[in-house]
């Protein structure tokens, strides 16, 4: 039986996900650019790229942007949105990435791209391959949900048309998750379609990122650069490096 993840990245994401905009994204780069001293030419790895929304802006700032991602549908729309430009985009597990140790000099995981599996083991694994991958003295940027705010404004139920398609939103909190189910209705009938990421605290993903070797240097709360609040902030923004 395939994993939610396996299932929900395709055609419907596309639509369901529309709303997410270029103009966010290219300000979001912005401050990751800064907040990562990002030189000019150097390596740069978006860790679950999806359509590219956030590789296309950091290779138009000069950096050499790899994306991997796991679904072919959301990659093959990276590469229509990114034609003529530069970017080398994959296919892959981030449990287990496809490159070289000390490939990059910076790795970016964004838009809650964490927290997939259920076992901790497994998330832990994300974090060591994306140590693995990271040259001595390499940053990284990890942006996450803050449970706390999640709880305070999750929408229980939503419902919205979009050219036609009718996109029905659940979503509740079980345990240490936080869930949604998706129907998406058309022409076609109906799809559902399962969402769920396991919402660590601060201290634990501090715990993880430390057991690997990443040393975090400071947490935001948003993109703005505000400094994390649990009571307040929207994200958990970690931003760090690798030791050299």
């Amino acid at each position: 039986m395939a994993s939610w993840y396996e299932e929900s990245f395709g055609e419907d994401y596309l639509l369901v996900y529309r709303h997410r905009d270029r103009v966010h994204a290219d300000r979001e780069m912005n401050a990751v650019a800064r907040w990562l001293d990002l030189q000019p030419g150097e390596e740069v790895l978006d860790l679950c790229c999806g359509t590219g929304r956030h590789s296309i802006p950091l290779q138009k700032m000069g950096f050499r942007v790899t994306g991997i991602d796991l679904s072919d549908v959301l990659l093959k729309r990276a590469e229509e949105m990114s034609r003529g430009m530069d970017i080398r985009y994959l296919r892959g597990d981030m449990r287990s990435l496809p490159f070289d140790p000390n490939a990059f000099d910076a790795v970016v995981n964004l838009f809650t791209s964490f927290g997939y599996f259920a076992e901790d083991e497994d998330n832990r694994k994300v974090l060591s391959e994306l140590a693995r991958v990271l040259k001595p003295g390499g940053r990284f940027l990890v942006d996450f949900l803050n449970r706390e705010s999640v709880e305070r404004s999750l929408v229980p139920e939503s419902e919205r048309e979009v050219d036609g398609t009718r996109i029905r939103e659940k979503r509740w909190i079980d345990g240490e998750f936080v869930r949604k189910t998706i129907l998406v209705t058309d022409e076609r009938g109906e799809r559902r379609y399962q969402e769920r990421v396991k919402m660590y605290d601060r201290e634990r993903m501090e715990a993880m990122m430390d057991s690997v070797g990443l040393a975090v240097d400071q947490v935001k709360g948003d993109f703005e650069g505000h400094r994390y609040s649990r009571a307040e902030s929207p994200r958990m923004i970690f931003v760090g490096r690798i030791p050299q």
